[in-house]
């Protein structure tokens, strides 16, 4: 997973997809947001955008947001963006959706950013449109005519959907009724191990069987081959925002995989079986491709 607001270029995307595809990464997830929270003159391409134009030089490479606010992007555009990204991947898309939370950007690109209450009511309604967008012409909700009517041609996508939350009942309800996946954003191992339960929980009152909905976990990682390579690895990610590489090393020890290949393997095999099927892998120093190599070439094998 790419923070695709802390200076990603187009040779940088162009140059993560062909390292992925290489080594075997079967995915390549990047965040939705138009301003760096760390270094606002770091360059930011635009999402969907940039997926599409991966969607078009790679071949087996699932792509896709985690996450999309609801709150700079209109059901029927966000809609039409994945369907347009899936038609030229050949339906190798995943939508995030959430609600938006980085109050700095919708300032600067004048999004209006209301409060929690009012952008979790937003998700809610959002998510249930995109869902019967894929499924239908038009969608009337509360008064309001939604469109994704397909151009000649113009398949209608079978995508996944993916929420992404720290399973609150402002997401966790909608994504129970209309999500294929529950991705959980940070925290400690207990947060996850809690937020999981809230899940299982929320499909319980949701009438759904919880191996129904895919949970995931987003986590930072700081991984070499020996420990040398674990204090570069994270010397590389402190460059990146200013912090102190042994700061990263004890901040992440409870938040992500940390370690040599086998220590993150271990760790892996401990979020499986709080019952998370995959963990999107957050790669902060994006141009450090032997990473990217070495999670598809050791850690995966390491791991299954």
């Amino acid at each position: 997973m790419i923070e695709g607001q802390e200076g990603v270029t187009w040779d940088d995307w162009v140059a993560l997809a062909d390292a992925c595809e290489e080594h075997g990464v079967e995915s390549l997830f990047r965040s939705d947001h138009y301003v760096s929270g760390f270094d606002e003159s770091r360059p930011v391409l635009d999402a969907w955008a940039t997926i599409s134009g991966l969607a078009a030089r790679t071949t087996k490479l699932e792509l896709g947001t985690l996450v999309s606010p609801v709150t700079f992007r209109h059901p029927s555009l966000l809609a039409r963006n994945a369907a347009t990204a899936a038609e030229i991947s050949g339906g190798r898309i995943a939508l995030g959706m959430g609600a938006g939370w980085m109050e700095r950007e919708h300032e600067a690109y004048g999004f209006e950013f209301a409060t929690t209450r009012e952008r979790v009511a937003r998700f809610a309604e959002q998510l249930e449109i995109v869902h019967d967008l894929f499924r239908k012409d038009v969608v009337d909700f509360a008064g309001e005519r939604y469109s994704l009517q397909s151009a000649p041609g113009l398949k209608r996508p079978d995508l996944k959907i993916l929420v992404g939350g720290s399973a609150k009942p402002g997401t966790s309800g909608p994504a129970v009724r209309f999500a294929d996946e529950y991705n959980c954003v940070f925290g400690t191992f207990d947060d996850a191990r809690e937020r999981k339960q809230r899940l299982d929980e929320a499909c319980e009152r949701g009438g759904r069987d919880p191996a129904t909905l895919r949970y995931s976990l987003m986590a930072p990682l700081v991984v070499g081959r020996d420990d040398r390579e674990v204090q570069e690895s994270a010397r590389r990610i402190a460059a990146r925002f200013g912090r102190d590489p042994k700061d990263v090393l004890e901040r992440y020890a409870d938040r992500g995989p940390v370690g040599t290949v086998e220590q993150v393997a271990e760790r892996l095999r401990e979020i499986e079986a709080m019952g998370f099927e995959r963990v999107m892998l957050q790669h902060l120093a994006h141009e450090d491709l032997d990473t990217i190599a070495l999670i598809g070439r050791e850690l995966a094998p390491a791991v299954a």
